[in-house]
């Protein structure tokens, strides 16, 4: 049974009543401390300037990074009719998603487990006269 009258939307949840837009990128098969490492580079900057980074950035969590700013800008533009060079990264983050369990063989018969971890990344952006209000 859901109940969904108690739980705010997503929305409300991430940005309340304030213009901007997000974006969520489930399930990613990367580790989330080296998504983290990628994200901490791009958080409170501008939209332009983070996807100019993330572009040449070395790590390979850049590109699914690069997929989630460059999704929430096209959010904000096509829903709330903000312009890109308006906007700044006013939130993002990297929360644990799914692990898969597989065994490897070791000495002896025995196993050894390994965790291949997945990812979500979230994204929110704002226009930058909202961060001055």
């Amino acid at each position: 049974m859901s109940n969904k009258e108690n739980r705010p939307s997503r929305r409300s949840a991430l940005l309340g009543d304030r213009p901007g837009s997000y974006a969520i990128a489930r399930h990613v098969r990367m580790s989330p401390t080296k998504v983290r490492r990628v994200v901490d580079l791009v958080r409170g900057m501008d939209v332009t300037e983070a996807l100019s980074v993330l572009q040449f950035a070395p790590q390979a969590a850049s590109e699914p990074v690069y997929k989630v700013v460059a999704s929430a800008s096209a959010n904000a533009q096509q829903t709330e009719d903000l312009r890109a060079d308006e906007l700044f990264i006013s939130a993002a983050f990297v929360d644990e998603g799914m692990t898969l369990r597989r065994i490897r063989p070791r000495a002896k018969g025995s196993a050894s487990r390994i965790l291949k971890r997945a990812s979500h990344i979230t994204v929110v952006v704002e226009p930058k006269d909202s961060k001055e209000a």
